[in-house]
């Protein structure tokens, strides 16, 4: 299982069991905290990060199929 598939198990699970807002709220934090520790050296790919993480739990919480 790659780091894709492991985020991708590990979202549905946190917005199945706090929603999907509260996991977005933890992504943002969290690139927030790595900005932080790296002095922004990374802000960049930390965004794409978080907006990709983001838009993906977007579509996830509008899956009529779950």
């Amino acid at each position: 299982m790659g780091i894709a598939d492991s985020f991708r198990e590990k979202a549905e699970q946190a917005v199945d069991k706090i929603g999907a807002d509260r996991v977005k709220d933890g992504v943002e934090k969290a690139g927030d905290k790595l900005d932080d520790a790296t002095g922004g050296k990374y802000a960049e790919h930390v965004d794409k990060g978080q907006n990709a993480a983001s838009d993906y739990i977007d579509r996830m919480d509008d899956d009529p199929r779950q």
